[in-house]
């Protein structure tokens, strides 16, 4: 299943450049246009760089969410459904080659952080133990995605489900601090699990913003999402049609 979804990546490679690309185009919109760090302690694109980071592996699900309903509406995922396999293969091979493309993407941006002067002064163990923070928010991210998928069926659904993410996002203390929100949104963004992802990797990477309290939040808030959301999306693809 997992070789099947990265044979896609061949086929459309214009798609996977875009996925690429569009992370970079926002760091750089906000590291050069509209960033400023109002409230931020120390060099903006040190309290920036993880919060894109954080933000790239909650967006960009549209492209699980419109391969899964291509497959319903093709009637691709009864062929399988035929087959002996579990029913989780399928969804699991889906999110396993997602998940290569999100470590790509994610080597990628922080390439561009780093060319933008942005460093990680945590030492080894603790740059790896926040890239592994992102990937299981990532993980977590993908399985909402994935269910959404399978409830909304059609393709043309997808962009309607898609914009729920945009408050997950931008609601968050991606690109400020929420000391310098009013008050009832700063506490509303801290308790954004984006937020809370963020503010953990920016303490592994030894950057302001950074709080190692919300280090076990980072990994609770993802495992929560996963223990609610994989169950969801099996026992959903299970009865499709049923």
């Amino acid at each position: 299943m997992t070789r099947r979804e990265l044979a896609r990546w061949a086929r459309r490679p214009v798609t996977v450049v875009v996925g690429l690309v569009f992370p970079v185009m926002l760091l750089l919109m906000f590291g050069y246009l509209v960033g400023g760090g109002r409230g931020v302690s120390g060099a903006y694109v040190d309290y920036l760089v993880p919060g894109m980071l954080a933000l790239t592996m909650a967006f960009g699900l549209e492209g699980t969410m419109i391969a899964v309903t291509q497959d319903l509406t093709k009637g691709v995922v009864d062929r399988f459904r035929s087959l002996p396999m579990a029913n989780g293969a399928v969804l699991v091979g889906r999110s396993a080659a997602d998940m290569l493309q999100s470590a790509v993407g994610l080597a990628v941006l922080i390439g561009v952080g780093h060319a933008l002067g942005w460093r990680a002064h945590g030492g080894p163990g603790a740059f790896l133990g926040a890239v592994g923070l992102l990937l299981l928010f990532r993980f977590a991210m993908l399985w909402i995605g994935i269910h959404l998928s399978l409830v909304a069926g059609k393709p043309e659904l997808v962009q309607a489900v898609q914009i729920l993410v945009w408050p997950v996002g931008f609601l968050s203390n991606a690109f400020a601090t929420p000391d310098a929100m009013p008050g009832w949104l700063g506490t509303a963004v801290e308790w954004n699990p984006l937020s809370q992802t963020a503010t953990a990797v920016r303490d592994l990477f030894g950057g302001p913003g950074g709080e190692a309290g919300h280090v076990w939040a980072a990994v609770a808030w993802p495992l929560g999402l996963l223990a609610v959301f994989a169950p969801l999306a099996v026992r959903r693809f299970a009865r499709l049609d049923r």
